[in-house]
C-alpha cells in the first residue's frame, strides 16, 4: 500500500465519536478518529516498512503517525528520525507511546532518553521517561547499567513532587517498570513508591487513572513474572 492509499483508508475508517474522544485525550488535528484496532489491521497487512512509516509520520495525520510507530523498523531510524519524530509528537500518544516505543527499540534509546529527561520541556521529558520504561522492558538485565537506573529512580523520587503534569505520569511508569523488570532493583522501586506516596496527575476530565506503583508491582510479583522480558516495547 502507498501513503496516499493508506491516508484514503484511514479517513474512512475513522470516525466522530473516537475523533472526540482522542481529542478530549489531547490529540491535535489533522485527526480522522481511527480506533488502535482498526490500525493494527493495517499493520498486519503492510508488516515493518521503514520508509512507507517515514513517509507516513511526515503526512503530519495523527492516525498516520501512530501507525508508522506500528510498522517502523527502530534499527534503521537516525537520532535524526527520532527527534524529528518527537518534534512533530504534538500529544500524549505520539510522545509516551509511539516516539518512546521506537526510542527505546533504537540503536539510541538509552542515549537519547536520558538527553530528553534533563531537556525541562514537559512533553520531550515525558518521551524521555516513558522510552526509559520501555527500555528496561525489553532488554536483559545484564545488559542494562543497573546502578544508573537506581540513580534514576532515587531522581524520581526527588524530583516527581514537583515534575510537569504529564512528566510526573511517565515518572511514576518509569518506577513500575524498574520494579516489574529489573529483578535486582525489584525492592528497591516498592521502597521508592512507599515513599513518593499517592502520584497526582491531571488527567483532562477523562476515565483515566493513575497506576499505583505498589499496587502495580505487586500484581506483578504475586504472578511470579518480576523480571519477564517483553520481546518488543511496540504494541
Amino acid at each position: 500500500m502507498t501513503v496516499d492509499e493508506i491516508l484514503v483508508l484511514l479517513k474512512k475508517l475513522g470516525s466522530e465519536s473516537t475523533k472526540k474522544v482522542l481529542m478530549k485525550h489531547g490529540a491535535k488535528d489533522p485527526c480522522y478518529g481511527v480506533k488502535v484496532a482498526d490500525l493494527k489491521v493495517i499493520q498486519k497487512k503492510v508488516k515493518k516498512n521503514h520508509e512507507l512509516a517515514l513517509a507516513l509520520y511526515d503526512s503530519g495525520v495523527s492516525d498516520a503517525k501512530y501507525l508508522a510507530g506500528l510498522i517502523a523498523e527502530p534499527s534503521r531510524m537516525t537520532k535524526e528520525h527520532l527527534e524529528k519524530w518527537l518534534k512533530h509528537a504534538d500529544w500524549q500518544m505520539l510522545t509516551e507511546y509511539t516516539v518512546a516505543w521506537v526510542t527505546a527499540e533504537s540503536n539510541y534509546g538509552w542515549e537519547l532518553a536520558l538527553d530528553w529527561i534533563d531537556s525541562g520541556e514537559e512533553a520531550m521529558a515525558s518521551c524521555g521517561w516513558a522510552a526509559l520504561s520501555s527500555f528496561v522492558v525489553i532488554k536483559n538485565d545484564e545488559d542494562l547499567d543497573i546502578n544508573a537506573l537506581k540513580r534514576l529512580l532515587s531522581f524520581v523520587e526527588e524530583t516527581i513532587a514537583k515534575a510537569p503534569n504529564r512528566v510526573r505520569y511517565t515518572m511514576n511508569g518509569f518506577v513500575i517498570a524498574v520494579g516489574s523488570y529489573v529483578v535486582e532493583l525489584n525492592t528497591y522501586a516498592i521502597e521508592t513508591a512507599k515513599r513518593i506516596g499517592t502520584v497526582y496527575v491531571d488527567m483532562n476530565g477523562t476515565s483515566c487513572k493513575v497506576p499505583s506503583a505498589i499496587e502495580y508491582i505487586n500484581k506483578v510479583m504475586k504472578r511470579g513474572s518480576v523480571g519477564k522480558k517483553r520481546k518488543t516495547a511496540i504494541c
